[in-house]
């Protein structure tokens, strides 16, 4: 199924789950990762029971140090 991560389509599996996709995009260590689903912030408590949807949008945000 197509989803969208940051905008890019990406094909991934039928019934994967968000910690499935974000394994497939290289997010491996949920530390300094913020992730949305369409919109919703999804806590990393959630990411493997959070199943996709076609269509549906991530948006991946990463903390970085700088100033």
């Amino acid at each position: 199924m197509k989803i969208f991560v940051n905008d890019e389509a990406l094909e991934i599996l039928d019934d994967s789950s968000l910690a499935s996709a974000l394994d497939s995009v290289g997010v491996e260590d949920a530390k300094g990762w913020a992730v949305a689903v369409n919109r919703e912030v999804v806590p990393f408590e959630d990411w493997e029971q959070t199943e996709l949807k076609p269509e549906d949008s991530l948006l991946l945000v990463r903390a970085t140090q700088g100033g």
